[in-house]
Parts: structure tokens; sequence; C-alpha cells
């Protein structure tokens, strides 16, 4: 199993169930050098307690369940490209 497949076994059993009762979700970005970075989807994104969700939920559960993989725990937050052009579209048009 690779390494973000056991992120994701993690995420599957105990941070996405927590999630998905406050309408979120997360995606992962990356793991380099020991450092996962993801984004929460949804209610979750943006949310004023995205920062402490991270610290709480996500960082506890991977930083315990795979100490030799995940040594910090980082929250993307950025607006797609996508979703930048939609806006753009609606305001210029």
């Amino acid at each position: 199993m690779t390494a973000m497949e056991q992120i994701e076994q993690v995420l599957n059993t105990q941070v996405r169930p927590h999630l998905h009762a406050h309408g979120g979700d997360i995606v992962s970005l990356s793991l380099t050098d020991g450092i996962y970075r993801f984004q929460f989807l949804g209610q979750c994104s943006g949310c004023p307690s995205a920062y402490l969700t991270t610290e709480q939920v996500v960082a506890e559960a991977l930083k315990e369940a795979l100490p030799q993989l995940v040594e910090q725990v980082i929250l993307v937050q950025e607006v797609s490209p996508s979703l930048l052009a939609q806006a753009r579209a609606i305001l210029g048009g």
C-alpha cells in the first residue's frame, strides 16, 4: 500500500465521517518529505474553524496513525482556477 493510500484509509475511517457530518470533505494534494498538504471541500472550505479542524481532526488522526509518514499537516486555502473563471464570467457578463 502506498503512503497516499495509507493516508486515504485514515481519512476514510477517522476524518471524513466528521467532515461529512458538517457537509464537507477533504482532498489530498501531496505528501512530500513528511509534509501532507490538503484542501477542505464543501461546507468546510473557507470555514472559520478550518484551522482548528486541521489541528484537532486531520493532523491528530494522521500523526497518530502514521507517525512514520506524516510529520506536518498543512491546509491549503486557495481558490481553484475554475471557480475564479466562473466568478469573472458572472462579474464581467
